[in-house]
């Protein structure tokens, strides 16, 4: 009983370490809806800051969203600093107001895609390849429109309960 208690109580710990990402200080004005907001071509700057150790990976992002019947697809092409690129394609189909469910070639089972005020939330578990190998870890997105029509993207990465690094991205304004 006295270890079931133990256990109990480090995993509680453990889940405040990796909470989802705060609203930012000033509030949105406009709310971010997807279906508006990200159809057409935009460019993205972001930086994953590992926890751990502080050491930081910069990437860019190409992205191509479209909506057709319900659904929002996001082609993402991704160039990181050391030149290697990928391809992930995101389908988020709206199933009810303010609720989308997601799917993308590396998300375990479906995200949970739902408006939170003028933002979006994402909730999702991913397997990253690394130089280990397949890890699965979480991702807890909160995305929201700046003033100058830009998107912010914050997310916190989670491992068993433990935040193992964040992720910030700044879309310019889609193009139709």
């Amino acid at each position: 009983m006295r270890r079931s208690m133990t256990l109990l109580a480090v995993s509680a710990v453990l889940a405040g370490c990796a909470t989802a990402p705060d609203f930012p200080a000033t509030q949105p004005s406009k709310p971010l809806v997807l279906e508006n907001s990200m159809v057409g071509h935009s460019v993205a700057d972001a930086v994953f800051i590992n926890s751990l150790t502080g050491g930081e990976t910069k990437f860019k992002a190409d992205i191509n969203g479209s909506w057709t019947n319900n659904v929002l697809t996001l082609v993402e092409d991704f160039t990181y600093t050391d030149g290697t690129t990928e391809r992930k394609t995101w389908h988020l189909t709206k199933t009810g107001e303010g609720k989308y469910s997601g799917t993308r070639e590396d998300v375990i089972g479906e995200a949970a895609v739902f408006q939170d005020g003028a933002a979006v939330r994402l909730d999702y578990e991913v397997t990253l390849t690394t130089g280990l190998g397949g890890i699965d870890v979480r991702f807890r997105d909160l995305m929201y429109l700046n003033e100058d029509g830009s998107i912010s993207n914050t997310a916190t990465v989670s491992k068993l309960g433990l935040r193992i690094g964040r992720v910030a991205l700044t879309m310019q304004p889609f193009r139709k």
